[in-house]
């Protein structure tokens, strides 16, 4: 019977030998966590799915207070942020992910919205302060400042009027009142319309055709604005609580609306609906939690509105895939309430701000059939 031989000198590692049509460097990730170099030969290989330097990157250090609203531009080349710190952050979306700009001399209160341009270099943003402001974002300065509403402005959004290319700025306050305003460098200070309410208003957004406003507001209910008549035309029901904030769907068929009822809705705002009262997706899964934040969920655009996400307070961020209703993603990493989603508009990327003051930015599997 033969003699084993000597064990291995104490120390060895446990060498895995790459491949020769192995992976690019930036889909391989290194298992094992020890600071030995020679412990860290076991690779895993990542599947990626977007042109990101990493899988998930944290945006952080620019902010001093919640982060209220983030969003991507139009081009998904750049992120803004707005927060309770009376800052706005600009960041690049791809590496470097710099923080390239913060102004920080625009509004005297917290800013609870921020929307990019659809056609200039322009930032509009909404603040505690009551006013609406208008940056230029290649000079950092403010251009406009419009004292637009008596009370604390929840939120804005922005379309193009008609044939004449106007941009027109929506906003809704806790003064009951939703506002139009004329958007881009110059414009007047009165409102173009005032549609009143009766009760603050929690969250707005235009239609895709631009003729219609959904102001979302604390009777629980969504009312429906036909700009061109000044008139409420009919309301969507099915909360049981406040809506935080409304998204329209990339088709325009859909809206999305969570609640402080920890319940998500989609309702099908399309002229002729199946559905008499014209809920399409009752979502769960996404705590809205006691601290009463107005949560700012988005539409995935890379797959033309096949998912949608909300942030909670259980520091998550919920995708769910609209048409089965399921939860895909329940995705981790914030230290507190997840307060704004937003997609990419051409990957499939998500960027999530929250209350522990940090931006993360992550890739998701892309769509089956996008």
């Amino acid at each position: 019977m033969s003699k084993r031989g000597a064990s291995p000198p104490p120390g060895g590692a446990l060498i895995k030998r790459a491949r020769s049509g192995s992976p690019a460097p930036n889909t391989q990730i290194a298992i094992s966590s020890s600071n030995d170099e020679r412990q860290q030969a076991l690779i895993r290989t990542v599947k990626r799915t977007s042109s990101l330097e990493a899988p998930i990157i944290s945006l952080s250090g620019s902010h001093g207070a919640e982060i209220l609203s983030c969003r991507f531009d139009p081009s998904g080349q750049n992120i803004a942020a707005c927060s309770a710190d009376r800052a706005v952050s600009l960041w690049r979306t791809y590496s470097p992910n710099t923080n390239y700009g913060l102004i920080s001399n625009i509004h005297k209160a917290p800013i609870l919205d921020l929307q990019w341009s659809l056609t200039s270099q322009l930032m509009y943003t909404a603040s505690a302060d009551h006013t609406l402001a208008v940056t230029d974002l290649t000079t950092g300065q403010r251009v406009r400042k419009l004292h637009a509403h008596r009370g604390i402005i929840n939120s804005l959004d922005r379309t193009l009027a008609g044939g004449a290319g106007v941009e027109l700025v929506a906003t809704g306050g806790d003064d009951g009142t939703v506002r139009v305003w004329e958007g881009g460098y110059e414009g007047p200070k009165q409102p173009v319309s005032v549609f009143e309410l009766g009760c603050p208003v929690t969250a707005v957004c235009w239609s895709a055709d631009g003729t219609s406003i959904y102001a979302g507001a604390l009777d629980n209910e969504i009312h429906v604005i036909d700009f061109r008549k000044n008139e409420q035309v009919y309301s969507l029901m099915g909360h049981t609580d406040t809506p935080t904030s409304l998204s329209l769907s990339p088709n325009g068929h859909y809206l999305l609306s969570p609640s402080l009822s920890s319940q998500t809705v989609i309702h099908d705002v399309r002229p002729f609906s199946p559905s008499p009262n014209r809920v399409h997706r009752v979502l769960m899964g996404a705590p809205a939690g006691f601290e009463h934040t107005l949560l700012r969920g988005a539409w995935s655009k890379d797959d033309g509105g096949r998912r949608v996400g909300v942030g909670g307070a259980d520091r998550t961020v919920c995708i769910w895939d609209v048409e089965s209703a399921k939860v895909l993603y329940k995705l981790p990493g914030h230290k507190g309430t997840v307060t704004a989603v937003d997609f990419h508009p051409k990957e499939p990327i998500v960027v999530t701000g929250s209350k522990d003051t940090t931006m993360l930015l992550g890739e998701i599997e892309p769509s089956i059939g996008a």
